[in-house]
């Protein structure tokens, strides 16, 4: 039986390692948990903004009303085609641990990005958004 003892929690790596101890053995139980960086959190600063966003404006993305977010939506020859960006948009997204709103109705997807931790965009807004750009063409 396992005791609060027992177990105790160590970072490596940016994911969290639980070790199990049973007697003299050891078990790591690795989870796809990850550590985020306080560094990327940051908002963008007006310089940034002003390089970053705009080839993503010339690509149809647009800011958000009232909100720190940039917006655009896709629209695919049908829903296989839909689904299959937004499968290849959530593997990056997971990697990147960052998260994108989307709405997915037939053949568009409505994205909408802005890092809920920093308060408004950062770089990985436009990192994500560029990587949506490639995966669109």
């Amino acid at each position: 039986m396992l005791t609060p003892a027992a177990v105790r929690l160590t970072v490596h790596q940016s994911r969290a390692i639980y070790r199990v101890y049973f007697g003299f053995h050891q078990k790591s139980i690795f989870t796809s948990a990850k550590m985020s960086s306080p560094a990327k959190k940051s908002k963008l600063t007006d310089d940034e903004r002003s390089s970053s966003l705009t080839p993503l404006k010339e690509a149809g993305w647009s800011m958000v009303e009232n909100r720190d977010a940039i917006y655009k939506e896709y629209k695919f020859k049908d829903f296989n085609q839909a689904f299959g960006f937004m499968s290849r948009v959530a593997l990056k997204a997971e990697k990147m641990d960052h998260h994108p709103e989307w709405f997915n109705v037939y053949n568009k997807v409505q994205v909408t990005l802005s890092t809920h931790d920093a308060g408004g965009l950062t770089q990985k807004d436009v990192t994500l958004a560029t990587f949506m750009e490639q995966v669109a063409k």
